[in-house]
């Protein structure tokens, strides 16, 4: 196993803090915005219907894969188990921020406030439950294609394991949501697709970013294709 020296494993884990705080932030961010919707016309070819909490999303399973490749599988499952409770903590303050009554000049009032994080407790449910699945499927894919392909083809288990990642993720986070009331059945299949296939669109996108953030991450530490950096003695 490679050896770092001093300085560059203290600049490793500054780069693996500062992915965890990006994934984190997004994650978040993606349940306490979801409840707007917007549509958009890509080209006249699909008008996507989809929440604005999917914008973020796709951000948190790129940087897995980046930690996945560069810093292995037991850092990237560090990630998305902090990110866990980075949610739920987060539910947590919305609680408490709803449980104390708002003052008459308040620019939020209590049914404001309300209306816009009232779905939050719902949301921070489906979403978990739909993170968990996929991250962990994501994870478990991208590393046997890993080894599978003996660290080639980093494209490949890029999308093999996002693709299947991300429908698994939106279909958990639509079937609880519609049932418990927060989006009519009759637009799941419509959300479904817009959702599912703009995730796709978006993981083909940033294969790029993928391959220039680890050929930048391999090239400042020495790492061959496969090789991961060894931060286990924090």
């Amino acid at each position: 196993m490679r050896t770092l020296t001093t300085k560059d494993q203290q600049l490793a884990r500054r780069i693996y803090l500062i992915l965890g705080a990006l994934f984190i932030a997004s994650l978040v961010v993606s349940n306490l915005i979801f409840q707007k919707f917007f549509s958009w016309d890509f080209f006249g070819i699909y008008t996507f219907e989809i929440s604005v909490g999917i914008l973020p999303y796709p951000i948190t399973f790129l940087i897995t894969d980046i930690i996945s490749e560069v810093y292995g599988k037991k850092k990237a499952n560090l990630v998305v188990t902090s990110g866990i409770f980075a949610s739920f903590f987060s539910l947590l303050i919305v609680y408490v921020a709803a449980a104390v009554p708002a003052t008459e000049w308040s620019p939020i009032n209590d049914s404001l406030f309300e209306t816009v994080f009232g779905a939050t407790a719902i949301a921070v449910f489906a979403s978990m439950m739909a993170y968990l699945l996929a991250q962990y499927i994501d994870i478990q894919i991208f590393h046997f294609w890993k080894r599978l392909t003996k660290g080639k083809h980093l494209w490949l288990r890029n999308n093999f394991s996002t693709f299947l990642s991300q429908f698994v993720d939106t279909f958990t986070v639509l079937f609880l949501l519609c049932s418990f009331g927060k989006i009519e059945w009759s637009l799941f299949g419509a959300l479904l697709v817009s959702g599912f296939l703009f995730k796709v669109l978006v993981a083909a996108l940033d294969t790029p970013l993928l391959y220039a953030s680890v050929y930048a991450l391999r090239k400042r530490f020495g790492l061959e294709w496969g090789e991961e950096l060894p931060l286990e003695h924090e």
